[in-house]
Order: structure tokens, then sequence, then C-alpha cells
């Protein structure tokens, strides 16, 4: 990091190290060392192959409706496991999301916030054509629906290899989102409406169209599920304890967060589909904690500790294996009434999307 550290103190209260510190998820980018030498902060982080827009740029075809369920399974329990945790990420995009073989991890939380921190919170954050349409309005308020959005663009672009707001400015992003879901009203943001005003904004007049236009390759659930996520009003999306419970995600195999994470004495498995995902269960059962699910032993990794590492050159510090040093706080616990109730019932049809440029053609970095 090009920025001067002068104490471990100022190191270890920087946002992205707070936020992992307080996260152990097998979907979430593990922070392995923080290493501070000459003033010069480094981070060493697990390794994963590659990141996602990568990994669409190399495979050059659209994936598999399968493919694209087990990965947002997978990032949606992160999501879930973060924002009950009084974190929001802020800055999802296929970027973000490092994969290697069948697992997908978030990653970057440098733009990570809490929930319960205190607003006004930053205008510029996440990647244009990610971003919430609060957040493009400079709402000084916004929360872990910023998230939410961001999935419904990312899932929708796994499905056709083409962003699905790809707007060249912030005007230009609005006038995208527009020509897909139609201008905003107050039945649909009302909200929005003030937002705009209070900056003397007008949104462009436009129809909505069909999800289906713009992404026809995707099932009638991925679309519904596209719809909800990219509502215009922030409260009208779903959380991402909602999401899982989405007939999209049905096929997938699911052990709910509060038994995933009790000390049960057994070991996890990252989560997975179908059947392969119940013997994968199944299998992780074999093996108490401190093994590994081929069969062989744990390495052990007591030697990580800071006490027994060697000395080294001046100026050089070391903090390893901040994964469980912090315990989540329970009164950053977020719920949301009736959750169980099918909340996707409320959804009106699914749109569908209109036919774009090529998403290799100009990816914004």
């Amino acid at each position: 990091m090009k920025k001067k550290y002068f104490s471990w103190e100022e190191c270890i209260n920087l946002r992205e190290v707070k936020s992992l510190r307080r996260m152990n998820h097998p979907n979430i980018v593990k922070l392995k060392e923080v290493i501070r030498e000459n003033d010069t902060l480094f981070f060493v982080f697990e390794y994963m192959e590659c990141n996602l827009y990568q990994l669409m740029k190399s495979k050059g075809k659209p994936f598999s409706e399968s493919e694209i369920r087990n990965w947002c399974f997978q990032v949606f329990q992160a999501l879930s496991h973060m924002h009950q945790r009084g974190y929001f990420h802020r800055d999802l995009k296929p970027e973000n999301l490092l994969v290697t073989k069948e697992l997908i991890k978030v990653a970057d939380f440098g733009l990570a916030r809490e929930i319960i921190s205190e607003p006004p919170y930053t205008e510029y954050v996440s990647t244009r054509w990610y971003r919430a349409p609060e957040v493009l309005l400079q709402a000084s308020v916004y929360s872990s629906a910023v998230d939410m959005w961001a999935m419904g663009a990312i899932i929708a672009e796994l499905f056709s290899h083409r962003p699905l707001f790809p707007g060249s400015s912030e005007a230009d992003e609005i006038y995208k989102i527009c020509s897909i879901l139609g201008t905003p009203n107050q039945h649909t943001w009302a909200g929005g409406l003030q937002l705009a005003a209070s900056i003397n904004f007008q949104f462009p007049q436009s129809g909505s169209i069909n999800l289906s236009e713009v992404v026809p390759t995707a099932s009638e659930d991925a679309l519904n599920l596209i719809s909800w996520l990219c509502s215009w009003d922030p409260r009208k999306r779903p959380t991402a304890v909602e999401v899982l419970q989405h007939p999209f995600f049905q096929p997938c195999f699911y052990v709910p967060p509060s038994l995933r994470f009790r000390s049960t004495g057994y070991a996890t498995t990252p989560p997975s589909v179908g059947a392969k995902g119940a013997m994968d269960q199944k299998n992780a059962r074999r093996y108490p904690v401190g093994s590994l699910s081929n069969g062989r032993p744990a390495v052990n990794n007591s030697y990580l500790s800071t006490n027994n590492v060697p000395a080294r050159a001046a100026g050089v510090q070391r903090k390893l294996e901040l994964d469980h040093q912090v315990k989540p706080e329970s009164n950053h616990k977020l719920t949301k009434e009736n959750a169980m109730n099918q909340p996707w019932s409320r959804l009106p049809p699914a749109p569908v999307r209109s036919k774009g440029n090529n998403y290799l053609a100009a990816k914004e970095q």
C-alpha cells in the first residue's frame, strides 16, 4: 500500500483489516498475514487462481445456468454472513470475485463499511456499471441493498457476457438503467424522485422492457431474481438471506449459517450444488475438526503464532492468522420479518434486457 504506516495500531484499524478480521467464511477470501516493513504495509491473502472477469474473458462463451447458480449461491452465503455481522461490501464486481475451480470467494474489502457507522457515506463507491441508483444520485445514507443491486447486475452479466448497465458516465449509467427498468415514479421509487430533485436531476423518460430480451438464455427463475435484485427502491430489494430461499437456488444444497458455523465438531466444506453437495457434506462428517476432507491430517499451523516467528531485520513486523482474532459482535445481526414467507411471490413479472455491445469489448477497469 502506498501510504506510510507508523504504528501497528494504525495498520490494524484499517477498514479492510477490521472487516476481514471479523469475518471467517469459506466464501470470503482470507487475510493470512499483514507485514509492515519500513513503514510500508503489505497484505498476504490466500491464493486463488483468477477473478470472475478473467474467467469470463478467457472462456469466451456464456456459462451454463448450473455454473452461475453454484457461484452465486456461494456469493450470497458470503454476503449473508457479512451483512449479519454488520458490514456491506460496496464494491462488488466480477473483478472482486475470486475463483478456483468451483469455489468462489468475495475479495477486496477496501470500501467495506460497517452498517452502524455514521453517515454521510462516500458518494463514489463501486465501479459504475454495478453502482446502485441511490449511490449514483448521491444519497448520503444507504445500506447493504447496494450489494444486492450489484449482484443483480453481475448475475445478468454471467448469463450474457455483457454488462447489464454499461454507462459511460454517471448520467449515462442512469439512462442505461431507465432504458431497461423504465423511469421510476412515485410507485416504484418515491425516494429516488426526491433524491433527483435535491441535485436538480431529471430522469430520462423511458418505458421498461422485458428482461428476457436482454438476457435471453436465463430461465424464468433467474430473470425473476435479477428483477428483484435490481429494484429501483432499495427497500424492495431482497436481503441475502431471502435470496438464498429463492426458487432459482432450489437445486442447491444449503446448510443454514446458524448451523454451519456452530461448533459441532465436524469439518465444513465449500457450498456446492445438488446431489454432489449432499455427498460432499456427508463425506465431510467423517472427519473431525482439524482433519481435511481428503483424509489427510491437517497441517499443524501452530508455527504461525507470532510468538514463534524468528527474529527479522529491524523495521519488519508481521501479524499472522488474523482470521479468528475478533469475534463478531452480536448486536450487528440484521433480520427481516417474515423472511421465510416466500417473499419472491411479491415480485412483479420479470422484466428482460436489451441487446448491447459485446461485454469483452471495453471492460471498465
